[in-house]
């Protein structure tokens, strides 16, 4: 294991402005756990790659532990990466594809077959050593590849959107697979995914990047009840965060939001700070399951759809112009077509600057 540095690092393409990083900080600690996420075109895949050394920097530095291996060639580095396509020999079986670097590095069979073994009886396919991967499923074929990286022993792990090719059961699957794995090995890993559900159910630390920059990091509880900016809060969270503009009035003993037509008496807890904003428009975000249909209301909507989602039931409807979705118990009689009476739980909103897409 080894602490990961990433230090003023960018990469400029000659023809094309996507995928360009700007001076990108970023310090991993040893053991953790750290997924890259964002949308297409945000950078993430670059930035692995560029610590992989299958990109090279156009400033910068990369440091993991006390080396700096920016100008190393990858098989210097010390890593392992497990790429979206697998990345096997269809020619070889499943205990050549795994033990192949260590065959080519010369170690002793021996080390090698214990090394396979090994890795096979903790990923569950040592039963499969024998086939070759067109005899594999998709998530088997992924447990090979995540096993060709372990049995390197690296001091980082890398995954590139390891589960994307995968049905939505099994990238649940192996998403459980991979962070027992991690709890196992405590072994550095950094992980990129455009899908924030896998953001957040894996990370010990989340990085959302835009446009080449780092918009916020921390524990996916921080990001989802903390956004720093307009995008986080959208991008993070599935359904999205609704967001609406919000006029603050102040008047002599309360504070009051005023969506549209719709006017909210703000809290005591909560009109000192936004007294501060008297007269002017802020930016509201509120999480679906933050609309309470619990008997006091702030307004009624009419119910554009409604969808049944097992444990909850999701409705959608218009807001002061913007389409919005709230999430309700699934016991709640709601039609299509019908009024459904809300509250917004005002203690768990967040605030933002309209022009700047700042937290305020």
């Amino acid at each position: 294991m080894a602490d990961v540095s990433l230090k003023k690092v960018g990469k400029t393409y000659e023809n094309a402005s996507a995928n360009t990083i700007e001076e990108l900080n970023l310090d991993i600690r040893s053991g953790e756990f750290v997924v890259l996420v964002g949308p297409s075109g945000c950078g993430k895949s670059t930035t692995l790659r560029m610590i992989a050394g299958l990109e090279e920097l156009s400033d910068g530095q990369i440091w993991i532990g006390d080396r700096r291996v920016d100008e190393l060639e990858p098989r210097e580095r010390d890593i392992a990466m497990v790429f979206q396509n697998y990345a096997l020999y269809p020619h070889m079986t499943v205990a050549q594809n795994m033990s192949f670097g260590l065959r080519l590095s010369g170690m002793d069979k021996a080390e090698i077959r214990r090394r396979v073994e090994e890795a096979a009886k903790v990923l569950d396919i040592s039963a499969l050593l024998e086939r070759r991967p067109k005899q594999l499923s998709g998530g088997q074929r992924q447990r090979v590849a995540m096993g060709r990286a372990m049995v390197r022993d690296p001091a980082v792990f890398l995954f590139d959107e390891p589960l994307s090719n995968l049905d939505a059961k099994l990238r649940g699957q192996m998403r459980a697979e991979i962070r027992r794995l991690h709890k196992r090995l405590k072994a550095t890993t950094i992980y990129v995914t455009h899908d924030q559900v896998e953001a957040m159910t894996l990370a010990d630390r989340v990085v959302v990047l835009n446009k080449g920059k780092i918009e916020q990091q921390g524990t996916p509880e921080e990001l989802y009840e903390r956004p720093a900016t307009r995008f986080v809060a959208g991008f993070i969270g599935s359904p999205t965060m609704n967001l609406l503009a919000a006029d603050v009035v102040a008047e002599s003993e309360s504070v009051s939001l005023k969506i549209g037509e719709v006017s909210i008496t703000v809290p005591a807890e909560r009109a000192g700070a936004l007294a501060a904003h008297a007269g002017s428009t802020i930016e509201i975000g509120v999480r679906p399951e933050h609309f309470l249909a619990d008997g006091a209301a702030d307004f009624s909507a009419a119910v554009d759809m409604s969808e049944l989602l097992g444990p909850t039931k999701l409705i959608h409807f218009t807001l002061a112009g913007v389409t919005c979705s709230a999430m309700l118990p699934p016991e709640l009689a709601v039609r299509e077509g019908e009024r459904q009476s809300l509250r917004i739980a005002l203690d768990r909103i967040s605030i933002f600057d309209p022009q700047t897409g700042n937290a305020l």
